[in-house]
């Protein structure tokens, strides 16, 4: 295979590490949301988290992707095809971070709380130094492996018309009649990108154990 093909390859993994790191990103923030929701005390707000979360994980990426990517002309929204696969995997990837959320904050000790309660800690200094620090450095684990799931995932975007790697490798395929070496060297850098995602969340992870964040 040429350098040439190679290096398209390469170009269009920029879009997938682009609609990757911009859909976890807004996933976690829906994330929080939800996961405040479905812990929450308010019956509505629990209800509605559940449901979000349910629908989300319960049916596929790629059947969400198609709803959205249909459904913003029927209300209006003419947007490109990258607006709408960051929709689509911004709300399937804030579900399943919710759900590590919610486990994380579940897994904090309560001995803790009611230390910090005897102490006269407030609700918020306990959430800021106690809840918070200890969920996140349970969750990173689960959250790398997350955005990893996303990164992958993000090859079904190519149905609603998002020319990312695996559509380049395809598109190439079709045209060169050289298959095996595209879709090889596809993987390749796949398998490249998931590495250095899964470094730094290692990197991270200790930095936490260590204190340093």
């Amino acid at each position: 295979m040429s350098w040439k093909l190679f290096w398209l390859l390469v170009e269009a993994s920029r879009l997938t590490i682009l609609l990757s790191v911009i859909s976890v990103t807004i996933g976690f923030l829906l994330a929080s949301l939800v996961c405040a929701g479905v812990m929450s005390t308010n019956r509505v707000a629990r209800v509605a988290g559940r449901l979000f979360v349910s629908f989300f994980r319960g049916t596929p990426l790629l059947v969400q992707l198609l709803l959205i990517y249909y459904l913003l002309p029927q209300i209006g929204l003419n947007v490109p095809s990258e607006v709408a696969a960051i929709v689509g995997m911004s709300l399937c990837t804030a579900a399943y971070q919710a759900e590590i959320l919610r486990g994380g904050f579940s897994s904090v000790p309560k001995g803790l709380i009611e230390a910090a309660n005897m102490c006269g800690f407030s609700k918020y200094a306990i959430f800021r130094r106690i809840r918070l620090p200890i969920a996140v450095q349970l969750t990173i684990p689960a959250l790398i492996s997350e955005a990893i799931m996303m990164l992958k995932s993000s090859s079904l975007v190519s149905v609603v018309g998002v020319v990312e790697l695996s559509r380049m490798a395809q598109d190439l395929a079709a045209s060169t009649y050289r298959p095996l070496e595209l879709f090889a060297a596809a993987g390749l850098i796949y398998l490249i990108i998931n590495l250095v995602v899964a470094s730094f969340g290692l990197g991270l992870e200790k930095r936490m154990q260590w204190g340093r964040l």
